[in-house]
This record gives structure tokens, C-alpha cells and sequence, in this order.
């Protein structure tokens, strides 16, 4: 339980590449030590609380697996990049989260090269990464692009359009839903009966349990 305690672990990431290396058991004290400090802030300065505990550890297995800036992460909404934060180098400024001249509540291109854009609105994600990876195509570059989108966006028709102009030969691009079934209000439509029926099928579930 010390281990858990001790904040060594996060005082010592000041680049998502000082990930590698740390083992399983390591990356869990981490995902509990981020928690704590989000929690911490938070009851000070307010903020989007669930939406940033729920996206811990999506956040430290995509900063580990990928290699950002480089690769470029887009969180849509941008309000769960608390975690994102912390592990880009921003924890001795992350208790002036929304604060006057203080870390912005959303991705910041002005505090972090690992933020591309300023975002404050569901949707906007996928399209923003479509134009990434059509500059990157262009200038033959080798990065991955990631958007994160959740539930709560698949309900505008902005993230339908940029759906709709994702071509079949793109390579190097992941899109990861983060579906926790939760939005601003009540998600509408027959896309949340679709993911519904996705999630809670008997192979979901099997696969889910597996990987336990």
C-alpha cells in the first residue's frame, strides 16, 4: 500500500516516454497516483471529475503505446485530458487547472506541443484528425493519428459527416471510442441502441473477460 501512497511515480513523469520501462504493477500505483492528484484539484477548483477518472488508464496505455507528439492524440471534447496532462509534463502547474493564467480545462495548443488544438465542443475530433492525416499523406510522413471519441458525440451530425469521409485505404489511423454511456444529457438515436447491442453482446462480453 505504500507503493500506492507515495507519489514517486508520477513525480517522476515528465514525458509520456518515461513510461516505458515501468511494469504492469507500476502503471497501476500510476493510474491510482493520478486519481488521487485529479481528485485533489478538482475538490479545490472544480472541473469535470467523471469524465477524467474514467479515461486513466485509455490515457497512460495510449501515451505508452504511442509516441506523442509525434503521433498525435485527439481527445474530442477535450475536457478528459486531465490525465493527458499530467503525463505531457504538466504536473507542477496542474494545480492551476482552471485558474486565471493557469492550465486551461481543455487541450491547449499554448501549454503543451502534445495538444494540436483548442476543442471544446463533442464532434470535433474525428474531423480534426481526418485533416492531420490527410497533411500527413501529403508530406508522406509516418505518424499515427488517434482520435478519442465518446458516446455522447456520436449524436451530432458533424462526427456522421466525418464518418462518412473516412476512405477505405487510410492507413495509420485508430479511431478509440470511449463508451461509458454517459453524456451532457440522455444520448438519443439508434446509435446508442447499436452500441448498446455491441457491448452487451455474449463475444463483447467473453473478449472483456478474457483480457482480465
Amino acid at each position: 500500500m505504500e507503493t500506492f501512497l507515495s507519489e514517486s511515480l508520477l513525480d517522476s513523469i515528465q514525458d509520456p516516454r518515461d513510461l516505458d520501462g515501468l511494469s504492469l504493477k507500476e502503471l497501476e500505483s500510476l493510474a491510482f497516483q493520478i486519481r488521487q492528484k485529479i481528485l485533489q484539484v478538482l475538490s479545490l477548483n472544480g472541473g469535470h471529475l467523471s469524465s477524467n477518472l474514467g479515461i486513466v488508464e485509455l490515457s497512460i496505455a495510449l501515451h505508452k503505446v504511442f509516441h506523442s507528439p509525434k503521433d498525435k492524440l485527439l481527445f474530442d471534447t477535450s475536457h478528459q485530458t486531465y490525465s493527458h496532462k499530467l503525463l505531457t509534463g504538466r504536473l507542477k502547474t496542474f494545480a492551476t487547472l482552471r485558474q486565471f493564467q493557469g492550465l486551461c480545462g481543455f487541450a491547449s495548443p499554448k501549454e503543451s506541443p502534445h495538444d494540436h488544438f483548442f476543442a471544446g465542443h463533442a464532434g470535433t475530433a474525428l474531423s480534426l484528425a481526418l485533416g492531420l492525416a490527410k497533411s500527413r499523406d501529403l508530406s508522406e510522413g509516418k505518424e499515427h493519428v488517434i482520435p478519442v471519441i465518446g458516446d455522447g458525440s456520436l449524436t451530432n451530425g458533424l462526427i456522421f459527416e466525418a464518418l462518412n469521409n473516412l476512405p477505405k485505404d487510410l492507413k495509420r489511423f485508430l479511431v478509440v471510442l470511449n463508451d461509458n454511456g454517459l453524456a451532457i444529457s440522455q444520448n438519443v438515436g439508434h446509435m446508442k441502441n447499436i452500441l448498446s447491442r455491441l457491448i452487451n453482446h455474449p463475444k463483447a462480453n467473453k473478449l472483456y473477460f478474457n483480457l482480465q
